[in-house]
């Protein structure tokens, strides 16, 4: 046989084949039972785990619901949150808002990312935290697809281009005409390498063919007030702090970055409409759970949010704020999400 230095089978004599060499048929007897009361049990849990995850989902919440936010209070993204917290209830417990602010909202991001995946501890992310910053930076230590279940996207922005009210440009087409005749000759604000309103201006760049000078400010405020003494020539932030100075005719609006025009600026064409091809800036917020957290929790958070948000008091209280909201489901929030972190990653703009 080969199989042994004797040359023999390994079967003592005394002994069955597959029996233990000195054990007795009781004791074999017992190790097969005992194997197969293991498999039992465990198979046991597993459907107990199975059937436990429905019955969670059902009772799910039987504690306050926390929602992280990235920021510091007060904030466009700490006030839909406490939004949210006004619609939980609707759910059977109180939504819990927790400020974590930092890093540009990587430190909220991360806590949420790595947290418990129960339905209890929700990130409420801006375009910011939710698609530039993990596009963008080579030290987020998250990623939006891999680490968050997409809830509902709750609310949605845009910015404006604007010029100073004696600027000469009329249009989007006049400002565009003069940049490629004149490369680095106008200058346009905006907050910071890698945020927002950065990307926002990088992008018009790229669409328009243009190439601007860009100044830094410490925030968007002090953008607008470049632009509204001149030194500046243009910037692009966000419709509630600029709606009323441009109804005062302190600034000029060329376009808005909606796809489509918005009803919070109705009469203001878009950028695409002005002749920029396939440019459209959302500023939005929503909410996402960890990864893993059980669809029938998320399905139910979707349901109470979409609904609470289009009563007419949360949809005066959000135009207040300068944003819209449309109902959406996980899967059109998550599609959105991975559309956002695509067009930012093909600017090719990496930040530590």
């Amino acid at each position: 046989m080969g199989a042994y230095p004797d040359g023999g089978t390994g079967i003592h004599p005394g002994s069955s084949p597959g029996q233990a060499p000195g054990s007795s048929p009781r004791q074999v007897f017992s190790g097969i039972c005992a194997g197969r009361a293991t498999a039992f049990w465990a198979l046991a849990l597993l459907a107990t785990a199975a059937a436990a995850a429905p019955a969670a989902a059902q009772d799910y919440p039987v504690r306050p619901i926390h929602l992280i936010v990235p920021a510091a209070p007060g904030g466009p993204t700490d006030l839909p949150a406490r939004l949210v917290a006004q619609i939980l209830p609707d759910l059977g417990q109180p939504g819990v808002v927790e400020n974590r602010p930092g890093g540009g909202g990587v430190i909220g991001a991360r806590s949420v990312a790595t947290a418990t995946a129960d339905g209890y501890s929700l990130l409420v992310g801006n375009t910011s935290v939710l698609a530039v910053i993990p596009s963008v930076s080579a030290s987020a230590g998250y990623d939006p697809a891999k680490n968050f279940a997409p809830v509902v996207k709750l609310s949605e922005s845009y910015q404006i281009l604007v010029v100073p009210a004696a600027s000469p440009f009329k249009s989007v087409a006049d400002l565009v005409a003069f940049a490629r005749q004149h490369p680095g000759k106008l200058d346009v604000a905006h907050t910071g390498e890698g945020g927002l309103p950065h990307l926002t201006v990088k992008l018009f760049e790229a669409r328009a063919g243009i190439d601007l000078v860009g100044v830094p400010y410490k925030s968007g405020g002090e953008s607008v007030t470049a632009v509204l003494g001149g030194q500046v020539d243009m910037t692009l932030e966000g419709i509630t702090i600029l709606l009323p100075l441009i109804r005062d005719g302190k600034l000029r609006a060329l376009a808005v970055t909606s796809r489509e025009r918005t009803p919070l600026a109705p009469d203001l064409p878009t950028m695409i409409e002005a002749g920029v091809s396939d440019y459209e800036v959302t500023t939005f917020n929503g909410v996402v759970a960890p990864a893993g957290t059980p669809a029938a929790i998320v399905a139910k958070l979707n349901a109470a949010i979409n609904a609470g948000l289009q009563t007419s008091d949360m949809q005066n209280r959000l135009q207040k704020l300068g944003a819209i909201s449309r109902p959406n489901t996980p899967a059109e929030f998550a599609a959105f999400i991975a559309a956002e972190h695509a067009k930012w990653s093909t600017l090719g703009i990496r930040i530590n």
